[in-house]
């Protein structure tokens, strides 16, 4: 994707010179932490000579070690759903020894923004969000008239008051093949399949994940294609119904170790994946993608990347988009109307386009 319209706003930058290493707070979830290597990328345009560190959760520390042009990232795991006011305070001490110069806190909660201001960094820029007055000294207005989630965290990065760009630079997860060889030969992959497909049933909430990934394991097995279902722990139930459905064939690779995802993606042939997460890392990384939406805009939340294929619902639902993670009508019918056919129908015809064929 070309951003030549950011060029200009780049050369005006304040100082290249500047050398103090800068903080971002990006969202948690995997997909937005993903997302979050589009602001590093405009960081790094901005100001060449500062190091660029991630606050991360444990869970996706993993994904930094692909990130290309972020120097560490810090891992501090905060509870979601409250305060906790002295490990805000530690984790400020770590901050302090680092000698931050600026802070991107992308979430708009308050308690984002407490670490930062707790550990004296000089810059602290955000949206103000839950009135963040005080904890915030470089606070932006206008984040509700940002259309997409990329435009809202990506802004910060730039001076107040410029006009965004049309497009963003795409993030980039960077996996070494010796890295993936390993891998295979760690879990004891076959490698004489000419194709593997990857399956990512997973999503966060019900109603963005689609019916019938058994049924299309047991049509790409029958094809001769291997597959492997990737996820974390609480797809390990629909794991076993893909792996009952598709034989000896599909391998389930689901588990608590990031890493392991991320690798699996990187190895695999083709992915299928609901919007989630692993869409976004897969995306990231360049393997080929195909995106299944239901209750979610692909125009909003598909990844910046390019993708083989968006799969949405060719019937009339009324309600969709909802963006909730539960449907509230009962009957889910912007995933259950998107049969099997249209799915390895893009499946099959990204496989071919890329001269993969189905068997050993």
């Amino acid at each position: 994707m070309n951003y030549d319209s950011l060029t200009p706003i780049l050369a005006a930058a304040p100082d290249r010179s500047e050398t103090a290493p800068v903080l971002l707070i990006p969202y948690m979830w995997i997909g937005d932490f993903v997302r979050c290597h589009t602001v590093v990328r405009v960081l790094r345009d901005r100001w060449p000579n500062r190091p660029v560190d991630v606050l991360t959760t444990t869970l996706c520390a993993p994904l930094v070690d692909y990130m290309p042009g972020v120097r560490q990232g810090v891992v501090w795991d905060l509870p979601r759903r409250r305060l906790a006011l002295g490990q805000q305070r530690a984790l400020a001490h770590k901050l302090r020894q680092r000698g931050y110069g600026d802070a991107l806190v992308m979430p708009r909660t308050f308690k984002s923004a407490i670490a930062p201001f707790l550990a004296g960094i000089p810059n602290r820029t955000g949206f103000i969000g839950e009135l963040r007055f005080g904890v915030l000294n470089d606070w932006r207005r206008g984040e509700r008239a940002l259309p997409r989630m990329i435009d809202r965290c990506a802004a910060l990065a730039l001076p107040p008051d410029t006009a965004l760009p049309m497009d963003w630079p795409e993030p980039q997860l960077k996996v070494g093949e010796p890295e993936i060889t390993a891998w295979r030969r760690t879990n004891g992959l076959d490698t004489n399949f000419k194709a593997t497909v990857a399956l990512a049933p997973g999503a966060v909430g019900p109603s963005k994940r689609w019916t019938y990934y058994a049924e299309t394991a047991k049509a790409l097995t029958d094809e001769g294609f291997q597959i492997w279902v990737i996820g974390g722990p609480g797809e390990k139930d629909k794991a076993r119904e893909i792996v009952a459905a598709g034989g000896a064939n599909v391998h389930d690779l689901t588990g608590t170790d990031l890493r392991n995802g991320i690798l699996a993606l990187a190895a695999a042939d083709l992915v299928i994946s609901n919007d989630s997460g692993l869409l976004h890392v897969a995306a990231a990384i360049g393997s080929r993608t195909i995106g299944i939406f239901g209750p979610t805009s692909a125009w909003h939340y598909a990844p910046l990347n390019p993708i083989e294929a968006v799969i949405e619902t060719q019937t009339e639902v009324s309600c969709r988009p909802c963006h909730k993670p539960t449907c509230r009508m009962g009957h889910h019918r912007c995933m259950r109307d998107i049969p099997v056919a249209d799915v390895m129908s893009a499946a099959l015809h990204a496989l071919e386009t890329a001269g993969l064929q189905p068997g050993r």
